[in-house]
């Protein structure tokens, strides 16, 4: 199960590496790099490099999801026996997601791409809708999740504001997804996310108080 994943991760970023390389000579010299609020491009890298940022990015996550496990501290490991699955799937989400980028920068670049805006944003929010679907099944940790100060002082904390976040995430995603596409309402959606995002930070507080008060925490 594990070498599938990371096997999952190496291919994809050989198949970003080989876009890059096979249209490099192609591209022109400069790469569109970030994207407004609105969804409009607003920065842009020379192709010397920004062509290859997204290959980059892609090893040194499968690199650093290699190695967390092996710096979690006791009590806060990342991938224990029972969530190495999880964490795995987590891994090769974020690497699809650089992936999926660095393939929506290229295209922009050589003109394929219509509406590149609502392309990036849309998916973005279903990286979010794909990460919420475990989220309530990844374990206390110093790396990965909601970690406030309240999450990492309770497991029991942490566990009900992860079950809250993935379901609000997944709601705010697949919203958010369908918003931009139909109607490419970038800043509502993102409106939309933002309070998926803090809602459960506050749900982290507010909770454990209420188990201080009862003296659970």
């Amino acid at each position: 199960m594990k070498h599938k994943h990371y096997l999952t991760g190496i291919i994809l970023t050989a198949a970003a590496l080989a876009l890059s390389l096979i249209l490099y000579p192609s591209l022109p010299d400069r790469i569109p790099m970030h994207w407004n609020i609105h969804g409009e491009i607003d920065g842009y890298g020379a192709k010397s490099w920004a062509a290859f940022l997204g290959p980059g990015l892609m090893a040194l996550m499968l690199l650093a999801f290699r190695f967390l496990p092996w710096l979690s501290p006791r009590r806060f490991e990342v991938a224990d026996t029972g969530s190495r699955p999880t964490y795995l799937y987590i891994m090769v989400v974020i690497v699809l997601l650089i992936g999926y980028v660095h393939a929506v920068s290229v295209a922009a670049a050589m003109g394929w791409a219509g509406d590149v805006g609502r392309a990036m944003v849309a998916g973005i929010f279903l990286f979010f809708a794909l990460l919420g679907n475990v989220l309530g099944k990844v374990p206390r940790n110093f790396y990965i999740g909601i970690r406030t100060p309240w999450t990492l002082a309770s497991e029991r904390v942490w566990y009900a504001t992860h079950r809250l976040a993935a379901r609000i995430l997944v709601l705010a995603g697949a919203v958010g997804f369908v918003l931009v596409i139909l109607t490419g309402w970038f800043v509502l959606s993102f409106v939309l996310l933002i309070a998926a995002l803090l809602i459960p930070v506050a749900h982290s507080l507010i909770y454990y108080k209420r188990l201080q008060r009862q003296g659970l925490a």
